[in-house]
């Protein structure tokens, strides 16, 4: 089974880099963010932020999640294509949450029809 931990230091690294270069406070962030200072103060003593914290404070910053899992070296492994796609339709603005669903039905069929097995 693949094991990785959050890096909670890096993303706190990353966030004060992204608050430096927008030359704005820690309370700045939290109102332009819309995550509250509590819990930036709570990621900044080592804490892990709550899944939605998270994804906020990703798309205020800019950063992937991705960039701060640490995994272990035998088990670095890709995503399946399949869930790849499903995660950009899904996060695609020009979609309705609906066309997504849609489109992911169709391209899982193809996908499931064509595929090759290993």
């Amino acid at each position: 089974m693949a094991k990785g931990q959050f890096d909670v230091e890096a993303f706190y690294a990353a966030l004060d880099s992204q608050r430096q270069s927008k030359r704005l406070n820690w309370k700045q962030v939290a109102e332009e963010s819309g995550v509250s200072a509590s819990t930036l103060t709570r990621i900044a003593q080592g804490r892990r932020p709550d899944v939605d914290s998270m994804a906020t404070l990703l798309a205020w910053s800019g950063l992937k999640a991705d960039s701060f899992i640490k995994r272990e070296q035998d088990t670095l492994i890709e995503s399946e294509p399949l869930a790849q796609v499903t995660g950009y339709l899904r996060a695609d603005p020009h979609l309705t949450p609906e066309a997504a669903s849609a489109m992911e039905a169709i391209i899982k069929a193809a996908y499931e029809k064509l595929r090759k097995d290993k």
